[in-house]
């Protein structure tokens, strides 16, 4: 079971991963030692499964965030898996109920790499486009 202690370094760590252990321990009011055996058992259960970087994509040039309703045209879902999972535009994934099979989150330069995506998403299925204008943050 997960205490509020546990629930606190978990949000400490979702803002900034790289935390050091004596920083964490002194907000929740714990050793650095005993903040990381905290981690430690975190990991070792499973509930922290990795660290990330987060990373502007618009300083990397991907200014075009676009969010896709993919519909599949046929059965075939493994070889568009293959697909999203080699296609480095795609950011981010999701298998769906509803309105659509999957979800799909891209970064492109331009305009002309949109359509590139778009016209190969295009041999799995149909797919409905939305822009991203802004982003809304919780800090």
């Amino acid at each position: 079971m997960l205490d509020q202690t546990d629930l606190e370094i978990l949000q400490l760590l979702r803002k900034n991963s790289r935390m050091q252990w004596k920083e964490i321990g002194e907000i929740v009011h714990m050793t650095g030692q005993a903040t990381s055996g905290r981690i430690r058992r975190l990991e070792e259960i499973g509930i922290i499964e990795g660290y990330t970087v987060k990373i502007n994509e618009e300083k990397l040039g991907r200014i075009i965030l676009a969010l896709i309703t993919v519909f599949m045209k046929s059965n075939d879902h493994r070889s568009f898996q293959n697909f999203v999972r080699q296609e480095e535009s795609i950011v981010e994934s999701h298998r769906i109920s509803g309105d659509g099979c999957y979800w799909l989150k891209a970064r492109v330069k331009s305009q002309n790499d949109l359509e590139k995506l778009l016209d190969n998403i295009l041999r799995y299925g149909n797919y409905r486009l939305q822009i991203s204008i802004s982003e809304i943050t919780n800090k």
